[in-house]
């Protein structure tokens, strides 16, 4: 008997790079790679040309870590909101929902991770020097520390948030209406509101 019958080696190699895409399991991979066969050379290029030029042309804030196409984002570039609290987050993508559900207003930093000894991801891994120097040149009213629950996002509040008392920061944390270990990418607007609204100032200590 012969080889079992299987898809072409190219249409593996094609079902092999979506599976590596987040969230992306082997039948939704194959049926992605299915759909851009069926469709012909169109929908492949159009996809093609969009990852190229998101590729080339999107890039991180400088202030905030944000994307962009530009030198800073809108927020960034916004003088409305110079000079006001300054939210932190884990992620860039972090910053999207709280600007969605309309309940921040002033300014963004992203972390770009939070602290987690066991996978080497240490202070100077992170966007955390350049948190400090926003600080200490536009004077915010406020640093809000936007961070998830679960045991590295409490690690990384309380170095922050030693720093920031050092540096003459006022420092508040989100209240903790997000469930425990959650983030917020998927947090509904009304608890990213909820929290935002309760949320409590860390008073220095030592």
């Amino acid at each position: 008997m012969g080889e079992p019958l299987d898809y072409p080696e190219a249409m593996l190699a094609l079902i092999g790079a979506l599976r590596k895409l987040p969230g992306i399991g082997p039948r939704s991979a194959e049926r992605m790679a299915l759909w851009l066969v069926r469709n012909g050379n169109e929908s492949a290029e159009a996809l093609a040309a969009a990852l190229q030029l998101a590729r080339t042309e999107v890039q991180a804030c400088e202030s905030c870590g944000f994307f962009t196409t530009e030198t800073l984002c809108a927020v960034c570039q916004d003088p409305v909101r110079q000079g006001q609290p300054i939210c932190v987050v884990e992620q860039a993508s972090d910053i999207l929902p709280l600007e969605r559900a309309g309940v921040f207003r002033g300014t963004y930093h992203s972390l770009g991770g939070k602290l987690s000894p066991l996978d080497r991801v240490g202070p100077e891994q992170l966007r955390i020097e350049t948190l400090m120097e926003r600080v200490r040149t536009s004077e915010p009213g406020e640093v809000i520390l936007a961070l998830s629950g679960d045991v590295e996002g409490e690690a990384t509040a309380g170095y922050l948030t030693k720093l920031l008392h050092e540096a003459g920061a006022s420092v508040s944390r989100i209240a903790q209406g997000m469930p425990a270990g959650s983030s917020l990418e998927s947090t509904d607007p009304v608890t990213l509101a909820r929290a935002m609204e309760f949320r409590t100032r860390l008073e220095r200590t030592g």
